[in-house]
C-alpha cells in the first residue's frame, strides 16, 4: 500500500480587497477499505471568522468556511496523507446474475438506485443511447466487465483530453460529437451511456497520482480529477476512469460522490465587489508518493513465513 501525498493550492486574485460569503469545500478524501486517510490540514487566508465540517446526503465531508474581512487574495491550502491500495487486475466478484450484461438490479436495491439511472441530459435523437448500444452485440449476451472496460477505454482511446477552466460540465452531446472534453466531460459522458444501458452511475471528483507526470501513462494531473462509479450487484460501486483507460482505483484518490457533478464541486463560493475585481483562480495539485519507512510486522516465533506471491504480467 503506497503512501501519498496530496498538495492542493486554490488562489483566488482581486483589483482590490473584496468581501467573501461562505465557501464550501471538499477536499478531505472518504475512508475506505481502499485508502486510510493518515493525516490532513487546511490552511485558509486571510483567517476564516468560522470553519465548521459537516458531511452532506452522500456522505461526503464538507468544510464549510465564513470570512468578515477583506481581503485581495484568497488562498486554501489544502495537504492530505493517505494510505492507498491500488487495484492492479481487479476482478470483480459479480453476482451470477449480473456476470453478464443485460441484468437487472434486485427490488431492494432499486428504491436506492433509480435516482442514479435516470437520464440527466437530454438525447432527442438517441445518439448517447447509441453509442453505448455500440458496445453490446447484436445478439447474445456479453460479460459486463468487458462491457465497461470497452467503453472505458474506447473514450480513452478515441477521445482527445483538454483541460479547461471554464465551470460546468459540457453537454456530453458536444462531447460525443467533438470527441473531445475533459475530465469530468468524459466522466458524464460514460455516465450518461452506462444509464442509457439501464446501469446506475455516480460522478466522483477527486486527484490523480501520476508517477513523474508521465503523459504517457495518465493524462489530466496538476488539477483535481473526476471519473466515475457503476454499481454491480457482488462488487457495490466500481470505478472507472475514462480519462485514462482507468478500470479499478488504481491511482485515483476518491474525495466526493454524488449522482450529480454539480453536487460534488471541490470548492465554491462567492464575493461582494464588481466584476472586473475578479483576477482569476489559480489551481495547483502535487501528488507524489512518500517512503514508507513505518516498520514491517514480524511473525511470531516459530510461525511459517508465506513465500512472496509475484503475480503474472
Amino acid at each position: 500500500m503506497p503512501i501519498l501525498s496530496v498538495r492542493h493550492v486554490t488562489t483566488y486574485r482581486y483589483r482590490r480587497p473584496v468581501a467573501f460569503g461562505e465557501h464550501r469545500l471538499m477536499f478531505r478524501p472518504r475512508d475506505s477499505y481502499d485508502q486510510r486517510l493518515i493525516e490532513a490540514t487546511l490552511e485558509i487566508e486571510p483567517e476564516p471568522a468560522s470553519l465548521r465540517w459537516m458531511f452532506d446526503v452522500f456522505g461526503n465531508c464538507v468544510a464549510v468556511v465564513a470570512f468578515d474581512r477583506r481581503a485581495e487574495t484568497l488562498r486554501f491550502v489544502c495537504g492530505i496523507t493517505l494510505d492507498h491500495a491500488p487495484e492492479h487486475a481487479p476482478v470483480f466478484p459479480l453476482a451470477p446474475h449480473a456476470t453478464h450484461y443485460p441484468f437487472g438490479y434486485g427490488a431492494e436495491d432499486m428504491p436506492d438506485l433509480n435516482r442514479s439511472i435516470e437520464r440527466q441530459w437530454p438525447d432527442p435523437r438517441h445518439e448517447v443511447d447509441a453509442w453505448a448500444r455500440s458496445f453490446v452485440p447484436a445478439t447474445g449476451r456479453i460479460p459486463t466487465q468487458e462491457l465497461l472496460a470497452d467503453m472505458t477505454r474506447s473514450v480513452r482511446r478515441n477521445f482527445t483530453y483538454t483541460a479547461r477552466s471554464e465551470k460546468g460540465v459540457q453537454d456530453p452531446l458536444h462531447t460525443l460529437r467533438t470527441k473531445c472534453g475533459s475530465c469530468r466531460d468524459f466522466a458524464v459522458l460514460m455516465m450518461e451511456g452506462v444509464r442509457a444501458l439501464g446501469m446506475a452511475a455516480r460522478f466522483v471528483s477527486g486527484y490523480l497520482y501520476n508517477p513523474r507526470n508521465d503523459r504517457d501513462r495518465h493524462v489530466g494531473g496538476g488539477s483535481t480529477h473526476a471519473w466515475l462509479q457503476v454499481y454491480l450487484p457482488g462488487a457495490g460501486w466500481v470505478e472507472f476512469d475514462p480519462t485514462n483507460g482507468i478500470v479499478g482505483n488504481r491511482d485515483l484518490i476518491r474525495v466526493a460522490v454524488a449522482r450529480d457533478p454539480r453536487q460534488a464541486v471541490p470548492l465554491h463560493g462567492s464575493y461582494f465587489g464588481l466584476a472586473s475585481d475578479d483576477l482569476g483562480m489559480r489551481v495547483d495539485v502535487e501528488v507524489i508518493e512518500l517512503p514508507d519507512d513505518r516498520p514491517k510486522p514480524t511473525p511470531p516465533e516459530g510461525a511459517i513465513a508465506e513465500p512472496a506471491v509475484t503475480a503474472a504480467r
